[in-house]
């Protein structure tokens, strides 16, 4: 196999514990690598892994792991583990994967999944949506779509998506976390291939010119897989069309760097909205590092 079979790559640095006698990789541990890529692979599909397999009436259980050795990894190496799904059949999926440390293969794996209900364990015909989400990622098309518009028509998705992010995982006040605003906002959600919101933002006018950012929420088995980068890009290109000139938004602390390498610089000190550690950033329009 070579890098180049491979469209997804979960990356990780071998840890100090993953290490035996020998002062290498102990060989139980690269299952764990490729198993870890399997969840990440979902993420890169967009699919919240149980909410999807909810939706898809059944779930996925190991029918068979093989691996193959050709070389070592050892403490503090870089690996990419790249994934793909390399065939479907009626009930199963097999899924093959490669460890690199750079240009070099150590390790390869075939993973066999049976689609399954969850209650009786018995198979199930692989379902024909989550068929054409795999067949589409591996050919390169996209996994989320991107649609903007008003409260009256988004909010519901983007209200649910805010509830799960801001409401009950952040622990803002409802109260809060609603406000007249929406109605005069320009929305955007994501939404995966199974049609499930993931990712919501809105655009509002600070002043003639000027397009504010806000209520950026992506839900949390996601968060990192681009889905969020991809919702500001939408209301950012909403904001150059009416004509803005500049973007203003008040990003949390803990999400400062995803703004700084978008393009968003830091405007002023740092404050506390709903008990939360912000900042505020701006950013030039149209953005150069798109």
């Amino acid at each position: 196999m070579k890098r180049d079979d491979f469209r997804f790559f979960h990356h990780l640095r071998v840890r100090w514990a993953e290490v035996d006698m020998q002062r290498i990789v102990f060989n139980a541990h690269y299952l764990m690598y490729f198993d870890t890529a399997v969840a990440d692979y979902w993420r890169a599909l967009a699919l919240p892994y149980e909410q999807a397999m909810h939706e898809l009436g059944g779930d996925l259980y190991v029918k068979k792991a093989t691996v193959e050795f050709n070389a070592s990894a050892r403490m503090d190496d870089q690996l990419d583990v790249g994934l793909r799904c390399g065939r479907i059949g009626n009930s199963s999926m097999l899924f093959e994967g490669a460890i690199f440390r750079g240009e070099q293969l150590l390790v390869t794996c075939e993973l066999l999944y049976v689609f399954a209900d969850p209650a009786t364990q018995t198979s199930r015909p692989v379902p024909p949506r989550l068929r054409e989400i795999l067949t589409g990622y591996e050919a390169g098309e996209p996994v989320v779509q991107v649609r903007t518009g008003s409260w009256q028509e988004l909010g519901a998705d983007a209200g649910a998506i805010r509830t799960r992010v801001f409401v009950e995982e952040q622990r803002i006040p409802a109260e809060m976390e609603w406000d007249e605003a929406d109605a005069g906002a320009l929305h955007a959600v994501a939404y995966n291939r199974l049609g499930q919101p993931v990712a919501t933002g809105r655009l509002l006018q600070a002043e003639p010119g000027v397009g504010r950012i806000g209520r950026m929420a992506v839900l949390q088995v996601l968060r990192g897989s681009g889905v969020g980068q991809q919702v500001l890009h939408a209301l950012l290109d909403a904001a150059v069309r009416r004509g803005d000139r500049r973007a203003v938004l008040h990003a949390q602390r803990t999400a400062q760097g995803f703004y700084a390498r978008l393009g968003f610089v830091v405007e002023g000190k740092p404050f506390e909205e709903a008990g939360i550690p912000h900042i505020g950033m701006t950013a030039a329009l149209p953005l150069s590092t798109r």
